[in-house]
């Protein structure tokens, strides 16, 4: 029996999780390629003899587990031998293998024996034979593993050197092993417990191995998440382990105030844990190391992908996207800031758009900046230690380091400069491609972001513009009230009762002029929601226009009312342009008539004139196209606008016209209940 059941079973319980899940790993992936289904088979075999022993903890080398054990020898001999007939020459791998047989049947021939005679006995016994065999093994196993070695180009030696070193040490501690139960006939139980732990030890370099050796095709990730904080969290460990031996030297002297050194040295060394672990530059420096031994790529390209995407779509509103799209480009190669400069709108020279925990820089960038020349269109990230002295431009930005252009559909449109990393940074290809792909799609968000401000300030100006001219159309329906109010003034200006519709018509003119100013100003900021009585608007309407032109318009309604969301300058506005012109179309035709209709849940207004009528062509191609009139002198907005108006409330304009019969424009506007109606108490 070898060992006590907690320790030995425990410990190969374990180990076999460890292989377990690196055999899941493997076969992760949808489709292997043979070394793959090689390394997962060998995994699997060590997976069952490892929990054999835990079953069979009490005769490990006997049974179901004895022959485990040499199937697990011999697993790990035939992926050894894959890996060296993909390295080496046919005729070598022939001679190599013949050697190492050859050695194993002499260690069995001779060893044993020898082995029985200084124990005084003759003949081999089967427990010798057992103990050779496992023997012979080891040494087949580490013998290939230094030919793998030692016959790989030097160059291409660091794709195997984890795996050689892995299963190096887990056959040289077999040849331990065995040599010593060979020299003392007994199975140490300290060295077969430590075995276990032994092949747990490298079931992670099997892993980095297989992940480094992309032509294996097995597709196991290390995070390298998980591998930084697990080596923050031995480092930290040590240390502490390190002081608390320390304390306990102090303790151990004898002295009265070794307690108290102990117990200092101990919380010294948990604040300067705390504080190493929150400095940014050293967890820096320890990510830097832990990449560089033990990954065969700088970047988690995946990670660093996602992570540029987050920054530059932060939903923060209070972080800009200068902010973000410095670092963005600054976290690649771990520095703590930078500015961002971006080509102005007139293609003069390069602005300063934001920093980054640095200070802000005053002076442009001109075109002929030799800074510019360096990037070679956009495609260069320039040292700027190398570039030459330091420009004039750059002000009280320190420590700048590198310039990363911003190449937006080949354009250059702006660059970003970031200060030195926090940790030693080499810069070599690989980094200098991952800056160039971020700095190609924070192009695209800075570009994306321009386009947004010439589009919102294109629409301010647009939307002024339409503003404008329809405040100029109402002005100039103003201006023909008034200009007709002189021509009658003439007449009859002596009249008591002109006088007083003169000044009232004046007053509202000079009121809507001012409403009409004050609109023009305010725009979309003041946008009139108030609620209308068409009725009420129609009847003042209908009387003016019939004092100011001099004609008759008659106004039906069928006696009911209701209310329409709609503020009275546009109403008005609306009525008094479509107004306007039916008495303009009738000319003395006939009588212009408004009638009003109530239904349940809209209101319908028909202005209708008797004149010679619009052609259906023209109606579908003219009437409604802003700018384009017939009238002499006209704007072409009238009708444009009571119909943008209408439509801004919910309603719409339709027009009904016939050739030499007349014209009703058909206003049509959502109503709403002018009184609610009160409902009758329910009596208990």
């Amino acid at each position: 029996m070898i060992g006590d059941f907690p320790v030995v079973a425990l410990l190969h319980a374990g180990c076999a999780a460890a292989y377990l899940v690196l055999v899941a790993l493997i076969l992760i992936r949808a489709r292997l390629s043979r070394t793959g289904l090689m390394l997962a088979g060998a995994c699997l075999v060590t997976v069952a003899w490892t929990s054999a022993i835990a079953l069979q903890w009490s005769e490990p080398l006997k049974g179901l587990a004895g022959w485990l054990e040499i199937a697990r020898s011999v697993a790990w001999y035939c992926f050894i031998l894959h890996l060296y007939r993909r390295t080496v020459s046919r005729e070598r791998q022939i001679g190599q293998i013949a050697a190492n047989i050859g050695l194993a049947v002499a260690v069995l021939i001779g060893v044993a024996p020898l082995i029985d005679v200084l124990a005084g006995r003759y003949g081999a016994s089967l427990w010798s034979v057992e103990i050779v065999a496992r023997l012979g093994l080891a040494i087949c196993n580490l013998l290939l593993i230094e030919n793998l070695y030692f016959n790989t180009r030097e160059d291409a030696r660091w794709h195997i050197n984890l795996i050689c070193i892995a299963l190096g040490g887990l056959f040289l501690y077999d040849l331990v092993l065995y040599s010593d139960a060979l020299l003392f006939r007994r199975v140490s139980a300290l060295l077969f417990e430590g075995r276990a732990s032994v092949t747990a030890m490298v079931a992670p370099l099997i892993a980095v191995a297989a992940a480094r050796n992309r032509d294996w095709k097995i597709d196991i990730h290390v995070s390298r998440t998980v591998v930084f904080h697990s080596a923050s969290l031995i480092a930290s460990g040590v240390f502490l382990l390190a002081l608390a031996a320390a304390g306990q030297v102090f303790r151990e002297s004898g002295a009265e105030w070794g307690v108290v050194a102990e117990t200092s040295i101990i919380f010294g060394g948990l604040v300067t844990v705390a504080v190493l672990l929150t400095s940014r530059s050293a967890r820096s420096r320890l990510r830097a190391l832990v990449v560089e031994h033990f990954f065969s790529l700088r970047y988690d390209y995946r990670r660093e992908w996602m992570r540029c995407i987050q920054i530059l779509s932060s939903p923060e509103s209070y972080i800009g996207l200068q902010n973000r799209a410095i670092r963005a480009v600054a976290e690649v190669v771990d520095s703590p800031g930078g500015a961002l400069f971006v080509r102005d709108s007139r293609d003069t020279a390069f602005l300063w758009a934001g920093s980054w925990n640095t200070p802000a820089a005053t002076m442009p960038v001109p075109l002929g900046d030799p800074l510019l020349a360096a990037f070679r269109e956009g495609d260069w990230i320039v040292e700027l230690a190398k570039a030459g002295a330091r420009p004039e431009w750059a002000g009280d930005l320190a420590n700048l380091w590198l310039a990363v252009p911003l190449n937006h559909l080949g354009q250059l449109i702006g660059f970003v400069l970031v200060t030195e990393s926090r940790a030693s940074f080499k810069l070599d290809r690989e980094a200098y491609d991952l800056l160039r792909i971020v700095g190609r799609e924070v192009a695209s968000h800075v570009a994306e972001q321009r386009a947004r401000q010439v589009l919102a300030e294109t629409r301010e100006l647009q939307e002024y513009g339409r503003r404008f001219a329809f405040v100029v159309h109402d002005i100039k329906n103003v201006s023909s009230q008034l200009s007709m109010l002189l021509s009658n003034a003439e007449i009859h200006a002596d009249n008591p009762d002109f006088q007083r519709d003169m000044l009232k018509t004046v007053r509202a003119s000079v009121a809507k002029i001012t409403a009409l100013l004050t609109r023009l100003q305010a725009g979309d900021r003041e946008t009139e929601t108030s609620l209308t009585v068409p009725v009420d608007r129609l009847t003042e309407l209908v009387a003016t226009s019939s004092r100011v032109r001099g004609t008759e318009v008659e106004l039906r309604h069928d006696g009911r009312t209701a209310n329409v969301v709609m503020g009275p300058g546009s109403f008005d506005a609306v009525v008094t342009h479509l107004l306007d012109n039916a008495i303009e179309a009738a000319a003395g035709q006939g009588p212009v008539t408004v009638s009003i209709r109530h239904d349940p849940l809209s209101v319908t207004i028909d202005i209708t004139d008797r004149g010679p009528g619009m052609s259906p062509e023209f109606i579908r191609d003219r009437l409604f196209v802003p700018f384009a009139s017939t009238k002499r002198g006209g704007h072409g907005i009238g009708v444009y606008q009571a119909r943008v108006l209408l439509r801004e409330a919910g309603g719409d304009l339709l027009v009904i016209s016939r050739r030499d019969v007349g014209t009703t424009m058909r206003i049509l506007l959502p109503s709403v209940a002018a009184v609610a109606e009160q409902r009758s108490p329910v009596s208990a």
